[in-house]
């Protein structure tokens, strides 16, 4: 037990650990992302997916776990970051790209940035859907009706533009950390593959800022 706890809190662990608790909370969102996107397409589909999720006992261990990949990812990525602050404890004067074969991006070099974005944006988020206003479903009393709650939330701009700068900000961290995760784990100078991450995090960035769009812009709740 004592060497895994060494490993786990060692450099390697630690960004091992980064890894792959980022990578899980990656396909968390495109399951989050496709569920959202019923909002638009189909109302009564997405209260009655809703009702399925909470409805599970299952939910609690599920929701227990997404918990602990987003503690484990950040406490991870913090103690690296600190750790690397401390290797170099005089900073750069100037954070140009490198260019070349570098991967110093904007996105890289702003991850601790982005990830307290998401530290703020996803208690934040949870309070205004999960803990949000209960109305009952038309249909049916026992079943929510989220998709009137998403509605109602989406009429104010000033949550809809905060909304959509965080979503940035996750696009950001996703666009370097996909590629990052799979070097830390020893898969490195693969260039298809941080092509394939920054795909994957175009389409949930799109994905996700479309219902806000949808229901402001669109279906006129900012009219």
């Amino acid at each position: 037990m004592s060497q895994i706890v060494s490993f786990v809190t060692s450099s390697i662990g630690r960004k091992l650990v980064m890894a792959i608790t980022g990578l899980l909370m990656i396909g968390f969102l495109v399951t989050h992302m496709s569920a959202n996107l019923l909002v638009i397409f189909d109302p009564e589909g997405y209260n009655a997916y809703s009702h399925a999720l909470i409805s599970n006992p299952l939910i609690y261990i599920a929701e227990f776990g997404l918990i602990a990949l987003f503690v484990g990812h950040f406490v991870s990525g913090f103690a690296v970051t600190l750790r690397n602050r401390r290797a170099r404890p005089i900073a750069y004067g100037e954070n140009n790209g490198a260019g070349h074969t570098s991967r110093k991006t904007l996105a890289s070099t702003s991850m601790i940035i982005s990830g307290l974005v998401m530290l703020v944006f996803v208690p934040l988020h949870i309070l205004s859907f999960k803990f949000g206003t209960w109305y009952e479903a038309a249909g049916d009393p026992h079943v929510r009706d989220l998709h009137r709650l998403v509605m109602e939330e989406f009429q104010s701009p000033l949550f809809v533009m905060w909304y959509l700068g965080a979503l940035t900000f996750l696009a950001a961290h996703a666009w370097h950390g996909f590629g990052s995760a799979f070097e830390s784990m020893g898969v490195s100078h693969r260039t298809w593959i941080r092509g394939s991450g920054q795909a994957l995090t175009a389409i949930l960035w799109v994905g996700f800022c479309a219902v806000p769009v949808y229901v402001y812009f669109i279906a006129g709740g900012g009219s």
